[in-house]
């Protein structure tokens, strides 16, 4: 092992090396947490798909391939047609607001009435996925290093939390390139051929399966509907995503980017899908279907193969786990704290202090998630209640200010409360993992949104007009002239 041992050490390295080297470019807020919107199409597009694809689409879709066959894609599958939908409807206008968090469009929408709440929703959502991806590094860990859990996750979570504490959305830019070339030749140049050829060949696999292994709804129509609500509708309105599609530097950038960032995901879920088909070919009777990743890298590639496969693991890791906390601290320090504090800082105004203040809720909420992370065991439930209230309470306020010229403030704030209520309600009636909280509170937070917009005054015409001004792109400043590293 030690010269997979050696690809993983250096890889590990240059993630912090990319960490200071963003700290010298992060002298702004909007560098810092936008990273300055001046982004390329390549470099939007590698670190999008970056921050989409983490350890639940690597080591969960290759599970699900394992358990279901080729219809396991479906949950990372529903991922790219929500970054697809976003990217092509969408983004270009997100991107002209030039703002920083998705509760401060709900403000610009409705008036100023819909941040506060709303951002304490998109900071649960925002947490668990940073918590829920940095445990996954025990499982990494333990296949590398024989580890035990709560050090994997220490060591994992401390290098994202130091490189991304250090330079901000810079150094979470440059290393997601990093890690979306290691993710694409470990997973789909390496792994993908070398599983299917261990296995056999496709006629091998097909030989030795049960038919619904290779039926491409196997997995359940329910369960696509419930992938599809959860997963593409939770696409469209997370902070992680939006706080990528803020780095863009043109309309263009966000929509043709995504769209190909979008298409890439599409092509990752079929090939953890064949991976997972393939490891049950080989190894009928794992313990656990999330242990096939691990057992097929461990037991099935040569050295140094082996270590780069592992290291695009956790390249998927790290890439969603700084994604998410970045997006943590970003809504936990402007939406919540600074308007508690009656604080709203201005662009130009104070930058070096912005800077320290974000550096710092990154600190701090890094070292929250990790305390988190050691003392939650279920990371299913944890992620399902995270999307189910991302889903069921900002879902409808966010689409129906993008969408519908009549709805309100009020409408907003009770499909937030309605929804995100209905939403705990039924997970206490139906349980943690059911279908029916997203459904019913979804449906719960469209008919208050709705009843109530209709029953309150229109939004003011001044606040209407200011949103198509800066739906419009004008009225915003413009995004600084773009650098060589930005193609």
């Amino acid at each position: 092992m030690a010269v997979d041992y050696a690809v993983i050490v250096v890889y590990l390295a240059g993630m912090l090396a990319m960490g200071w080297w963003g700290m010298r470019r992060a002298r702004s807020k909007s560098e810092f947490l936008v990273a300055g919107r001046r982004l390329g199409p390549w470099m939007y597009s590698g670190t999008m798909a970056a921050i989409v694809l983490g350890g639940a689409s690597t080591i969960g879709g290759v599970g699900l391939g394992y358990q279901y066959g080729l219809s396991g894609a479906w949950m990372v599958f529903t991922i790219g047609l929500g970054l697809l939908a976003l990217s092509v409807f969408f983004s270009a206008r997100i991107a002209r607001l030039k703002v920083y968090t998705v509760s401060e469009m709900l403000d610009l929408r409705y008036g100023g009435r819909a941040g506060v709440i709303s951002g304490v929703v998109m900071w649960a959502y925002t947490l668990m996925l940073a918590v829920t991806s940095t445990i996954a590094y025990a499982t990494i860990f333990d296949v590398l290093f024989d580890v035990n859990r709560t050090v994997a996750i220490i060591l994992g979570g401390t290098i994202v939390v130091a490189y991304s504490t250090l330079g901000g959305m810079w150094s979470i830019t440059i290393t997601d390139m990093v890690q979306f070339v290691v993710k694409t030749i470990g997973v789909l140049l390496l792994l993908l051929p070398i599983a299917v050829v261990k296995a056999g060949g496709f006629s091998e696999m097909k030989a030795k399966l049960p038919t619904e292994y290779f039926d491409p709804l196997g997995i359940g129509g329910e369960t696509i509907f419930t992938y599809v609500l959860i997963y593409t509708f939770g696409m469209l309105i997370g902070q992680d995503i939006w706080q990528r599609v803020f780095t863009a530097r043109s309309d263009s950038t966000a929509r043709w980017g995504g769209t190909v960032a979008g298409t890439y995901c599409l092509v990752y879920a079929l090939a953890g899908a064949v991976i997972g088909t393939a490891a049950k070919v080989m190894y009928p009777t794992l313990p656990s279907a999330d242990a096939a990743f691990a057992t097929i890298v461990k037991d099935e590639l040569p050295v140094g193969v082996r270590g780069l496969v592992l290291a695009a693991a956790l390249a998927a890791v790290m890439s969603t786990s700084s994604g998410a906390l970045i997006a943590c601290a970003t809504v936990a320090n402007n939406d919540i704290w600074s308007r508690l504090r009656g604080v709203v800082a201005k662009e130009g105004e104070g930058e070096r202090d912005e800077v320290k203040g974000n550096r710092a809720f990154i600190l701090l909420m890094g070292v929250a998630v990790i305390v988190i992370a050691i003392a939650l065991n279920n990371v299913v439930e944890a992620l399902t209640v995270a999307y189910n209230l991302l889903v069921g309470g900002l879902l409808v306020p966010i689409l129906g200010g993008l969408l519908w010229r009549r709805g309100t403030a009020a409408g907003a704030l009770a499909a937030v409360a309605v929804g995100g209520a209905s939403v705990i309600g039924l997970i206490a009636g139906f349980g943690i993992l059911a279908n029916e909280p997203v459904y019913y509170g979804l449906l719960a937070s469209l008919a208050v949104y709705v009843v109530v917009s209709l029953a309150t005054k229109p939004t003011d015409a001044a606040v209407l007009t200011a949103w198509r001004e800066r739906l419009a792109g004008r009225g915003t400043e413009e995004p600084a002239t773009p650098d060589p590293v930005t193609v």
